[in-house]
């Protein structure tokens, strides 16, 4: 089985709510709105072949349209909350798509805002590495952590206990050398098979490989403090990363511009 005989959907979701960093999809990140980052990624893998950003904001639409993605629809407001998990995002957008256009990609690719520092050829890598994974249901990019988990802990009536139950002899004393290896999920991308979110009402489903990352473009953009960093790392440390091109440069009017002229194709 090979990518090209097999439709593969990059989704960004960008909701207009966010209590950490108002409006932190278009807040401006390199000189680009965040979500422009992840609209980059999805261009620029060979892979992919449509770019959709989900949002519930005309803002916003207006903003991923200038730089190249797709709006086919807006987010229903009851699936834009704080407190909503990712998985009806895709239902949604994946129902959406096949009632109101018959497209039913084989793959989704879901490339998260808050995550803009992707090197260079990771998404590639990561829908290479689902076709090549025999029976895997999705793919999701790690790195190593700074802090083991074996050293966490949580507080229970006042006293701490150890995060993980584990046979070794107080890992939390033990060298960082002698533990075994963690992975934290740096949030850049994940690929699932779409018959994954049909059939194991998932985004994972049972078997998940991994792609890996360098930590140094692990960034989860939460608070302007990350945000900061993050931004920071792009003229100090000179990575290999995909950027933004185009858009609707700082003028709002541009961005409403583009919005409305969704709203005007969707009327015809």
């Amino acid at each position: 089985m090979v990518a090209g005989a097999l439709q593969v959907l990059a989704l960004t979701p960008a909701r207009g709510g966010s209590k950490g960093v108002p409006r932190k999809n278009i807040r401006r990140f390199g000189g680009h709105p965040l979500l422009a980052w992840s609209i980059a990624a999805g261009h620029h893998a060979r892979l992919v072949d449509r770019v959709i950003v989900s949002t519930d904001d005309e803002e916003i639409a207006g903003v991923a349209i200038s730089y190249g993605a797709e709006v086919p629809f807006l987010r229903p407001a009851k699936l834009a909350g704080d407190a909503t998990p990712d998985f009806p995002v895709f239902q949604h957008a994946l129902d959406w798509l096949e009632v109101n256009e018959g497209y039913r990609p084989d793959i989704v690719v879901h490339l998260r805002p808050t995550s803009p520092v992707r090197p260079v050829g990771l998404v590639d890598e990561a829908v290479e590495a689902l076709l090549s994974g025999g029976n895997a249901d999705s793919v999701r990019s790690v790195t190593r952590p700074a802090q083991n988990p074996y050293k966490m802990w949580t507080v229970s009536r006042g006293d701490l206990k150890p995060l993980i139950a584990s046979n070794l002899h107080e890992p939390y004393n033990a060298p960082r050398q002698s533990l075994p290896e963690t992975y934290w999920q740096t949030g850049h991308v994940d690929v699932f098979w779409r018959s994954v979110v049909r059939r194991k009402h998932s985004l994972t489903g049972d078997r998940i490989r991994p792609v890996m990352v360098a930590s140094r473009y692990a960034f989860d953009l939460d608070d302007l403090v990350q945000w900061r960093v993050a931004e920071a790392s792009l003229s100090e440390f000179g990575l290999d990363i995909v950027r933004p091109t185009g858009g609707c440069g700082p003028a709002r009017e541009a961005c409403t511009s583009a919005a409305a002229n969704r709203r005007q194709m969707e009327n015809q």
